[in-house]
């Protein structure tokens, strides 16, 4: 198919152009990781936080899902990807800072805003439909305020969805402990691929301000 014949090029060219002048950084790579920064951000491929960051190979360690979306703690039975990285990137890794970064049009945020998916089965959106129900409380004062079929009001669920995931990382007992002892920060972004700029929420203003 061409679309996988497509990224065989591309592994081509990043053998040919791109791993031997960066031999030096893999060989000490595979002995380990060791980045300091973690980012929780939406599977939409055109968020790619390596890209807008420009960082190489081993100085972020990224989960990627619907949203961007943080569970709250719960102990369960099930399978908890989020937070089964989120326990390896703070308590095994010991990162020292967790980025939630939202972006603009997503359509996980726009789907919890017009509840588009509301009752489907499973295998026609009802694993989305579930999981983004994280942000059912936040899509009561959006849609009051804005209503459901605006960009503005799908910006603001975007806004809401990080700071819904923030306040989920609280709730994790590992997480709370690193912040009272000095040694995580946590931070809140969105990214736009319209314009190309990135904003970082203001935890003292709860405003989302432009990287200048």
């Amino acid at each position: 198919m061409p679309e996988f014949a497509k990224i065989l090029e591309g592994y081509k060219r990043f053998r040919q152009d791109i791993y031997p002048v960066q031999r030096d950084r893999f060989e000490r790579l595979k002995e380990g990781q060791h980045p300091k920064l973690m980012i929780i951000s939406c599977c939409d491929s055109r968020v790619e936080p390596a890209q807008i960051f420009d960082v190489d190979p081993g100085e972020v360690f990224v989960v990627r899902n619907v949203a961007a979306l943080v569970p709250p703690y719960e102990t369960t039975p099930g399978q908890h990807g989020v937070s089964a990285a989120l326990e390896f990137a703070v308590q095994t890794l010991e990162v020292r800072q967790i980025l939630v970064m939202g972006h603009g049009l997503c359509g996980g945020c726009k789907a919890a805003l017009t509840q588009s998916m509301k009752d489907a089965s499973p295998g026609q959106g009802g694993f989305v439909q579930q999981w983004i129900g994280l942000l059912d409380e936040a899509r009561i004062p959006v849609a009051e305020t804005y209503g459901t079929d605006t960009r503005e009001a799908e910006l603001a669920m975007e806004l809401e969805a990080v700071k819904v995931s923030l306040a989920n990382l609280l709730t994790f007992p590992f997480v709370a402990d690193k912040i009272a002892q000095n040694s995580l920060v946590l931070r809140g972004a969105h990214f736009a691929i319209s314009d190309g700029i990135l904003r970082l929420l203001n935890p003292e203003n709860g405003q989302f301000e432009p990287v200048e």
